[in-house]
């Protein structure tokens, strides 16, 4: 296995497909949390999903707890990894990671056709945060909160103990960002959330307009911070229809 191997998965390479979307995961996730919107976009844009250092089979690879190295290490391996026109999808600290990837890509000529933004506050939206400061009981109290990740993690100990440092690692990432004023993108962003997310207001999420020289739409929806896996056939609508998929795949 190459290096680019290790950080991207294709669940369901497809040859035919036109576009490629690259998908980046929130906190304490992984890449097969894509694996069905790989599965429902398939084949017609192939999916291929970023595998974090130091979750599932990376366990034994060092984390990287902050987004513009993390940044810097991705974009070079979409450089490596794409072939045909891509865009770029992130959830959560995802879609702050996608921003500053789509940031590097532009700036050595690998031009996203669009950034999907889902479930955060646009990067010139800084809240101060310390939840990654917390003891384990203080952090598993914020992610039940959020409802993102399975339940029955937490009834399983050691299980719960395995992915708590990345889950932390990845807090700090994200409550730690902080993005230079003025950074837009040439890319056209979409920005989605839901109503009552607690991480992304309504007003931070429709400032993501402000980083962007391109296209802009907002789609918010009832939920909160995983509104998605609850609206993903209308979420999956949308980036089909920004990614021009031909009308008889749907």
């Amino acid at each position: 296995m190459n290096d680019t191997d290790t950080w991207i998965r294709r669940f369901f390479p497809s040859d035919e497909a036109a576009i490629q979307l690259i998908c980046l995961p929130h906190a304490g996730g992984s890449a097969p949390f894509y694996r069905p919107v790989a599965q429902a976009l398939s084949p017609h844009v192939e999916v291929l999903a970023v595998q974090y250092p130091g979750r599932q089979e990376r366990h034994r690879e060092p984390m990287v707890d902050n987004i513009p190295e993390l940044a810097d290490q991705v974009a070079r391996v979409v450089r490596e990894s794409v072939d045909r026109p891509f865009a770029l999808f992130g959830h959560s600290m995802g879609a702050s990671l996608a921003f500053e990837v789509a940031v590097r890509l532009e700036r050595t000529g690998h031009q996203p056709l669009r950034l999907f933004a889902s479930g955060r506050r646009a990067p010139s939206r800084y809240r101060h945060e310390r939840v990654h400061e917390r003891d384990d009981d203080g952090l598993i109290a914020d992610v039940r909160k959020l409802s993102g990740t399975d339940q029955r993690i937490f009834g399983d100990e050691e299980l719960l103990r395995m992915v708590l440092p990345a889950i932390r690692n990845d807090y700090r990432a994200a409550e730690t960002y902080e993005c230079p004023p003025g950074v837009r993108l040439k890319a056209s962003i979409t920005a989605m959330s839901g109503e009552d997310d607690p991480k992304a207001s309504p007003d931070e999420v429709a400032a993501w307009e402000e980083h962007t020289e391109g296209e802009f739409d907002l789609r918010m929806y009832p939920g909160g911070h995983f509104y998605l896996t609850e609206h993903a056939a209308d979420v999956l609508a949308v980036i089909r229809e920004r990614l021009g998929e031909p009308a008889a795949s749907r």
